[in-house]
């Protein structure tokens, strides 16, 4: 969840590190630091935004030519100064950043403690930094040596940069479970948690795999396993441009990728979706195709909003092409004992392709023969790197912690998956098929179309601003869609929601119905319709505030809800795409109106790396 900087090479090291930081910053914020090396090292570090300690180092010495940078998302102790990173060793000669969690390192500190090592921090990773340097001083090897060592010990997950005072143009760094890149430039080498620190220097790039270990200087690449291999770097292109992670005057990462939308989900059926010609051209689901035609269940295991989308695929991919689906939070299926036969197709959904939980659920699946195939928006990153097959959603980087664009994304990708199995399987008409491919090639202008009007949204949220509670309620494709709002208005606002099915309010929710509680029905037109209007009813018998997201046309919902928000006209499996967008806008805009950094809400991190 952290994210991580490193440079060596010509360049002053700071500015560079620091920048890094910054485009990092929604991976961890409330504690950051770097450490240079020269003549020495020299480490700063501040409880705080990357803000606060530019601030706090004013005047320091910063020159450098290598140098790494953390950004901390807390785990082990709680943000402070002493628990920032990077971590000095008990010598001083060693600093570290560090990227996971090491689940054995209570054993490992109480035998340093045995041989009179003291600690500073609360943290796991002073731990590891100090049982490195043991091992490299009782050794009288390497540092490479002794992180070759030190990892075969370690329980956990991972990513580490080390610098040694003794070594003042290098870096070793380490992965297991958590991304890592290096960025390779004429005479010099950038890592990252990702390739955002290094676009404007290169875009070519080394993505590091489990249990690999990099030798980082200005000139040289090495890279080796933990049994001392070497192993070739395979150098891949960045497909990725900077503007793409500027907020391009807005106010908020947010916001705009909440407007880039019509052109992501554009990007996404580019190539892919042309409906005129009634085809749908998906590389990974053809060559995976008789695995789907035969298949007798799919699993889809996600996190997050990324469970919500799954969650729809299931209803879409169970009434398209009628296999049974089963959704599953990552984190639960990797912990039960699950009955997986041979043949299954597990489908694991991330925005980052790294998200742990996912990660470890599909990696044990595979060992029991499923089929993997992985939807994700990062190139290159671990799930689409062990999936049997998959599909990128092509949303570009999504900074904003809560997902947007990502989302929609996704749920492109599941539609269109949905959309060619059926057809393949010829569980869906021709007529059918053929209205839903131009129903999803309209989708980026319709979205279009509810953006202009996102005005009404900032309305209505000015006037739910100051509420405790909010209830979301939909039925059928639209339920999953009323998850997905509860979350992004907890997560942006902090204001407490539930989503429900709308039919099941009677069985509990409804009790918390008053005059002050926002309930928000996505009532599109559908085969419910009728019967989400009986449970609009319901709540305004109670005095409930009633805002309803509705079809453009719909004469009905108007006269019975406080506040109405129209989408264009949509097939009822389409319509959730259209649906989730004032969602997005809602909590936005109550986040704003409530003084939260919507990019950076409180206590979450972007990707999860560790559990």
């Amino acid at each position: 969840m952290c994210g991580i900087v490193g440079y060596t090479g010509p360049k002053e090291a700071y500015p560079i590190v620091i920048t890094g930081l910054k485009r990092l910053e929604y991976r961890g914020y409330d504690s950051t630091g770097v450490a240079l090396l020269n003549d020495g090292l020299k480490v700063y570090k501040k409880k705080g935004r990357v803000a606060d300690l530019e601030e706090a180092i004013i005047g320091k010495d910063l020159h450098a030519h290598t140098g790494i940078g953390h950004t901390r998302w807390a785990t082990h102790g709680e943000p402070s100064d002493t628990n920032a990173h990077p971590h000095t060793s008990a010598s001083g000669k060693l600093a570290m950043i560090h990227n996971g969690i090491i689940e054995n390192y209570a054993q490992l500190k109480k035998e340093l403690t045995k041989k009179g090592y003291v600690f500073t921090s609360e943290t796991d990773t002073e731990v590891l930094l100090n049982f490195i340097e043991d091992i490299k001083e009782n050794n009288q090897c390497d540092l490479e040596e002794a992180v070759r060592v030190a990892l075969k010990r370690v329980t956990g997950a991972y990513v580490i940069l080390l610098l040694d005072a003794e070594h003042p143009d290098t870096i070793i760094a380490a992965r297991k479970g958590s991304p890592l890149v290096i960025g390779v430039g004429k005479g010099e080498h950038f890592l990252g948690s990702d390739a955002s620190p290094m676009l404007e220097y290169t875009k070519e790039v080394v993505y590091v795999n489990d249990y690999e270990l990099a030798i980082v200087r200005p000139n040289e690449l090495i890279l080796k396993n933990l049994g001392n291999e070497k192993i070739t770097p395979f150098v891949t292109k960045l497909d990725m441009e900077l503007a793409e992670i500027e907020k391009g005057g807005y106010d908020h990462f947010m916001l705009k990728e909440i407007f880039e939308q019509p052109s992501t989900i554009h990007d996404c059926l580019r190539g892919r979706l042309d409906a005129t010609a009634g085809t749908i051209t998906m590389s990974g689901i053809e060559s995976n195709m008789e695995h789907f035609k035969n298949a007798n269940r799919i699993i889809m295991v996600a996190c997050g909003t990324s469970w919500h989308a799954a969650l729809l695929a299931e209803y879409i991919i169970e009434e398209l092409c009628r296999i049974p689906v089963e959704v599953e939070y990552a984190s639960e299926f990797r912990y039960r004992n699950p009955i997986i036969n041979k043949g299954d197709i597990i489908v694991a959904i991330s925005q980052s392709g790294e998200t742990a939980d996912t990660l470890v659920a599909i990696e044990r699946a595979k060992e029991h023969g499923a089929i993997i195939f992985g939807i994700v928006n990062v190139v290159g990153s671990s799930i689409a790197r062990i999936s049997n097959g998959g599909a990128y959603t092509h949303a570009g980087p999504e900074i904003g912690v809560a997902s947007t664009k990502a989302f929609t994304g996704q749920l492109a990708v599941l539609t269109m998956m949905a959309l060619k199995i059926a057809k393949e399987k010829g569980t869906i008409s021709e007529e059918r098929y053929s209205n839903l491919l131009f129903e999803l090639e309209a989708v980026p202008e319709k979205v279009s179309a509810i953006l202009k009007n996102a005005e009404a949204l900032k309305t209505i949220a000015l006037k739910y601003q100051g509420a405790s509670d909010a209830l979301f309620l939909g039925r059928g494709y639209n339920f999953p869609i009323a998850l997905e709002g509860a979350l992004k208005l907890k997560e942006i606002s902090y204001i407490h929601a539930e989503g429900y099915p709308a039919a099941e309010m009677k069985h509990g929710p409804i009790a918390l119905v008053d005059d002050k509680l926002p309930v928000v029905f996505i009532a599109t037109k559908d085969s419910y319709h009728e019967k989400i209007v009986s449970n609009i009813q319901e709540i305004k018998a109670r005095k409930g505030k009633v805002i309803a997201i509705i079809t453009e046309g719909d004469d009905i919902i108007p006269g019975m809800a406080d506040d109405v928000f129209f989408v264009p006209v949509a097939d009822e499996i389409i319509a959730p795409m259209l649906s989730t967008i004032p969602m997005q806008l809602l909590s936005y805009y109550t986040g704003i109106a409530k003084g939260v950094d919507v990019d950076k809400p409180r206590n979450l991190a972007k990707s999860v790396t560790v559990e």
